[in-house]
């Protein structure tokens, strides 16, 4: 696992040991970031289900402003921590090692600036993605025309609410991706 492009271009990273995080593979991240190029430079980026910081490393690479990484896996934060020391992107990011409500809570109270570029890569197991958007939404962490990409397993995966509008699809073996664009509109309006 390396970075693709931009400042840090071939630079190794250390992936977390075991069966608990799937790192995206290159040819998928490689294609994902050719879809969303446009939505990187000078991001707030917010990686949900980091892993080893992949995606959101790859987007501070790219010329993402800052990026907040967050995984409740001790060897995942670890591995996280490691990647930011080699990369020297310590000033650039932060890490939340906590489970996705905690990290919304912590976000919300310490009135985070909202995101312009969100990683949701949760463990397959996981479908609640429309939940952890919607309250993404409701903590006001996301900046109006904010691009959520989800990457889930094929099939159901629990569909964002209507403040969020699908703009591309992609499927890649077991693999799928969607990307929504934040209205910032709340429900009802």
């Amino acid at each position: 696992m390396h970075i693709i492009a931009g400042e840090r271009r071939g630079a190794q990273l250390f992936a977390p040991k075991g069966m608990d995080t799937r790192p995206t593979q290159a040819k998928v991240k490689e294609s994902l970031f050719n879809i969303i190029q446009a939505y990187v430079p000078d991001a707030h980026v917010l990686d949900l289900f980091s892993g080893s910081g992949n995606l959101a490393l790859e987007a501070l690479s790219r010329g993402a402003s800052f990026a907040v990484m967050v995984d409740m896996d001790r060897e995942a934060a670890s591995c996280i921590r490691r990647n930011v020391d080699k990369l020297r992107y310590g000033e650039r990011s932060r890490l939340l090692k906590c489970d996705w409500r905690q990290a919304v809570a912590q976000m919300k109270d310490a009135g985070e600036t909202a995101f312009d570029l969100v990683f949701l890569d949760p463990p397959y197991r996981m479908t609640e993605l429309g939940e952890i958007c919607a309250a993404l939404a409701d903590a006001s962490l996301l900046a109006p025309d904010c691009m959520l990409v989800l990457e889930h397993r094929t099939g159901d995966f629990g569909y964002p609410d209507e403040r969020f509008a699908l703009w591309k699809e992609r499927t890649y073996a077991d693999t799928q991706i969607h990307f929504y664009l934040y209205s910032g509109q709340p429900k009802g309006e």
